[in-house]
């Protein structure tokens, strides 16, 4: 299946994870699992629960949320595309960052870790950096590098309006990067995300 492409996104499962920081990746692939309206069924072969959709582009699309938790998020990944053959380039990966700010999103072709457990866990299961990567800025709080608390914690009210543009803006982002490649969805979405039009509103 040379023109399947496929999109995953990182996170934690369960409930005491949902909507953290830490599962930015999650919240996109939701976003892009309405945009086409795929529905989400679980694949133990994968530890992932996967979404198809043959008609949402050409040679179809296949979303990805590994269960296996962040750490072991390679796992999911590398089954994936060994069972649909599928090179490494045609998956993205859309995962947090914490040096980032948060409202910006940044895709690369390629790239270190940076520290990321989830991405250190793919590279090692598929051998290689050379994968895209669709980063979503999640920030940090201060200058303290010890920040578990801050990623697997929840969006704050203040963040929650912009956290829906940076969302959609994410999913177009993903969108673009499977229908007419990377340098254009690079170009096109890089960058930080403008908060809602809050004008001619009641202050």
């Amino acid at each position: 299946m040379e023109s399947l492409h496929v999109i995953v996104g990182l996170g934690n499962p369960g409930a005491e994870y949902a909507r953290t920081r830490h599962n930015a990746g999650f919240l996109v692939l939701d976003q892009l699992a309405g945009r086409w309206r795929l529905e989400w069924k679980a694949e133990r072969k994968f530890h992932a629960f996967v979404a198809r959709g043959a008609e949402a582009m050409p040679g179809g699309i296949l979303l990805g949320k590994p269960q296996t938790y962040m750490n072991a998020s390679g796992e999911s990944v590398g089954a994936l595309t060994r069972f649909y053959n599928v090179t490494h380039t045609r998956c993205l990966v859309v995962v947090d960052d914490a040096d980032l700010p948060f409202g910006e999103i940044r895709l690369r072709p390629k790239g270190s870790s940076g520290g990321h457990h989830g991405l250190e866990s793919i590279e090692r299961h598929l051998g290689t950096r050379d994968f895209p990567r669709l980063r979503v800025g999640i920030g940090r709080q201060g200058t303290e590098r010890e920040i578990t608390g801050h990623v697997l914690g929840r969006f704050s009210r203040s963040e929650a309006e912009l956290l829906e543009e940076v969302l959609k803006r994410a999913a177009e982002q993903a969108e673009c990067w499977a229908r007419v490649g990377i340098q254009k969805a690079m170009n096109q979405f890089n960058g930080a995300v403008a908060r809602p039009d809050n004008e001619g509103k009641e202050q």
